[in-house]
This record gives structure tokens, C-alpha cells and sequence, in this order.
């Protein structure tokens, strides 16, 4: 008998949704010991990415060493009523053994209703054989609601099409992503979508001082700030921050002090065990600039600028949750996203991020003097890159 145990297989999808991707399990497929939230389901998923990975790199491992494609996704029948899925996301660290459960990931969750249809969990009945099928998604890590609107094509998942998304190469078919009521249930966030009250608060950051910050919680917790208030102009690529120590330091910084303001941390130094969120922003009024692709975003063709950090990196393009977070705070006047923007009551904006432009749109209103946010609104596309099993040592 072999000392050496083979690999067990685990079936398994490798899917794009909008500009990340990730390994999509169905929970009954997982081994017994990772069907429930605890350490041997951490421990699979880090050994099926590919982490922690002192390279940095995850060559032995389906990750593509980002915190865009470093990403686990683990979806099962809903036991909620007028829901046909729960969805829960894990961003899985790189170079530690962690993987982060407190947020969604906003850009697979386009990959959430095609995995759904085509893995037998939404009833033949309500799939038309051409048209859209309608999925309504839990999503587990935030106790949200999202509906997604699926094209279906001869009875089956349409990925094909002409919707082109920036930051992704090819064009796909479009997937229309309702938020419903936003606002972050985040544990110690108390469901407030501005957990201070205010829709603009003062931070006093070391080696930034005072600096003014909207601190919203819709799609995800999110720290905005002014660009020009940190010293950049709204118009940056990755390489002018992610090879900059010195710069991502200062932002992990700020992104702690707003955490602890958020009430989403006690201690400035539990910020190291929630990378995920909260996420920081910057925003800047509409600017020329080049994107990463060398395509030319011309300022009139935007409301505003916004740049965010995932995961210590400036993102390639834009969280998804981040872009709802952005369209909920840009509908509602006063806020550092709304000014940006030229202030003023809103319905949508389309916002430079450093691989292009996307429209978000969002539903606010006035209730007893608070904001609420019915739904936020995006189109993003998901396709399947590969399907069978990930084998991992047992």
C-alpha cells in the first residue's frame, strides 16, 4: 500500500463574471468536511487556488495570483422562500493562508445565474426555451437579494453576444444585475447604510491628517475620498500605486481608520484580518486620460473619476460591489461621490475606472429623514472557461 494518497476530484466550473473569475462549486458536490463553514472548507479552497503562496504566484493552483482571480464560489438550493439559489463568495488571500467570508464579490455574481440554470438548480418550467430567465440569488455572506436577468438561447445559458465590458477582452451576452436594497447588513454596520449618520465624516489619518471621507454601506463597505485630498488625480493605472509601498501603506492605513469608524472593527490592528472589506475609494471630477487597454476616455464622456483598492492593490477596473456602492452614493446628494459627479439628484452615472467607463444606476430615496436605496442596477457578462473537476491532494 502507497504511503502517497491519490488526488480526489471535486466537480467544478472555472468561470468569468464581469472582470474576475473563480472556481464555482455546487455545495452537494464539496467533501462532507467542507459542506459546513469551518477550517476544512478554508483549507480546500486555499489548496484548490493555489495559496498561500510565498511567490506569489499560485502555480499550483487555479488562482491567477490577483485579487480578481483568486476566487472561490459555493452555490446550493436556497432554503429561503422566493429564492432559487444562495450564493456564498470566498476571496482567497495570495500569499496567506485565509480566506475572507465578510463581503461579496459583485462581478461573479453575473456567473451566479448561469451556473445556477445550467446546473439543474432552477426548474425546467421557468427556463423559456428563447428569452431571459429570471434568477433570484441569496447572497449568503450579506444577506442581500440580487436578481439576475439570464439570456437563454435554444433552452440554454446564451454566453455569445455583443455587450462589451471594459476590462474584459472579448464581448459576451449581457446579464442585468438588480442589488436590492443595497445597504450592507455587515456585522456591526447595523443595516445603516452611512453607519456615523452622516453622508460626509472627518478622518484623522496619520501622515494624511484631516481628511473628509463618505463612508457607505451598500454592496460593500466603502471608504471614498476625495483624489486630489491623498495627492493623485483620479486618472491613475495600476503601476503609478501598486509598485508603491509607501502608497499602499498610506492607503491601508486610512482603510483601517475608516473600518474602525465604521464600527466594522474594534481595534485598528483587526484590519489585517479583514482585507476584504471595507474597500477604499478615490474620486475625482471627469479628466482625459488613457486607459490600461490605450483607449482614450474622453472626460465628456463620464460624470466622474473613480479608482479602488482590493485586497492592498489598485483594482484593474472596478468591484463590482464597489460600482454599487459608487451608483448608491452618487444618487444621493451631499456625498464625496454625488460632488464629484456635479452634485445633485441622479438616477445613473457612467464613471472612469483605469480599464474604461461603466453605468451604474441606482434607486434612492428620502424615508423619515434617512436615505434608502431600493435597488442598484449594472449590466455586467459571465461566460464558462472550463468545466469537470479540480483534483487536490487529499
Amino acid at each position: 500500500m502507497s504511503k502517497h494518497a491519490p488526488q480526489i476530484k471535486i466537480p467544478a466550473s472555472y468561470m468569468r463574471g464581469g472582470t474576475s473569475k473563480g472556481v464555482f462549486f455546487r455545495l452537494q458536490d464539496l467533501p462532507d468536511a467542507a459542506q459546513v463553514a469551518g477550517a476544512a472548507r478554508d483549507a480546500l479552497l486555499l489548496r484548490v487556488i493555489g495559496s498561500p503562496d510565498p511567490y506569489g504566484k499560485q502555480i499550483d493552483g487555479m488562482g491567477g495570483a490577483t485579487s480578481s482571480t483568486s476566487k472561490a464560489v459555493i452555490v446550493s438550493k436556497s432554503s429561503r422562500p422566493d429564492h432559487d439559489v444562495d450564493y456564498l463568495f470566498g476571496q482567497v488571500a495570495i500569499d496567506k493562508a485565509f480566506v475572507d467570508w465578510s463581503g461579496n464579490c459583485g462581478n461573479l455574481s453575473a456567473a451566479v445565474g448561469p451556473f445556477a440554470i445550467s446546473n439543474g438548480f432552477i426548474d425546467a418550467a421557468r427556463v423559456p426555451q428563447d428569452g431571459m430567465a429570471t434568477v433570484r440569488i441569496w447572497q449568503a455572506n450579506i444577506g442581500k437579494t440580487i436578481v439576475a436577468q439570464v439570456p437563454v438561447s435554444n433552452g440554454m445559458v446564451q454566453e455569445t453576444g455583443d455587450f462589451e465590458l471594459d476590462g474584459v477582452t472579448f464581448a459576451a451576452a449581457e446579464i442585468q444585475l438588480d442589488f436590492l436594497d443595497p445597504a450592507a447588513d455587515e456585522d456591526g454596520g447595523g443595516g445603516a447604510m452611512f453607519p456615523t449618520g452622516n453622508l460626509v465624516d472627518e478622518l484623522e489619518v496619520p501622515g494624511l491628517g484631516r481628511l473628509k471621507a463618505t463612508l457607505i454601506n451598500a454592496g460593500i463597505p466603502t471608504i471614498f475620498v476625495d483624489a486630489a485630498a491623498i495627492g493623485y488625480t483620479g486618472t491613475e493605472l495600476q503601476d503609478a500605486i501598486n509598485g508603491d509601498a509607501k502608497a499602499l501603506a498610506m492607503f491601508e492605513t486610512l482603510r483601517a481608520h475608516g473600518a474602525l469608524r465604521m464600527g466594522l472593527i474594534q481595534h485598528l490592528d483587526e484590519a489585517a484580518n479583514r482585507q476584504h472589506t471595507p474597500k477604499v475609494a478615490f474620486v475625482a471630477k471627469p479628466a482625459d486620460y488613457v486607459a490600461s487597454s490605450g483607449k482614450v476616455v474622453a472626460a465628456a464622456d463620464i460624470d466622474l473619476l473613480v479608482r479602488a483598492l482590493s485586497m492592498g492593490k489598485l483594482h484593474h477596473a472596478m468591484m463590482g460591489t464597489a460600482a454599487v456602492a459608487i451608483g448608491t452614493a452618487a444618487a444621493i446628494p451631499g456625498t464625496l461621490v454625488n460632488l464629484a459627479a456635479g452634485g445633485g439628484a441622479r438616477t445613473a452615472v457612467r464613471f472612469g475606472h483605469p480599464s474604461g467607463t461603466l453605468r451604474v444606476g441606482a434607486e434612492a430615496r428620502q424615508q423619515d429623514g434617512d436615505w434608502v436605496v431600493s435597488k442598484a442596477i449594472m449590466s455586467r457578462s459571465a461566460r464558462v472557461l472550463m468545466e469537470g473537476w479540480v483534483r487536490v491532494p487529499g
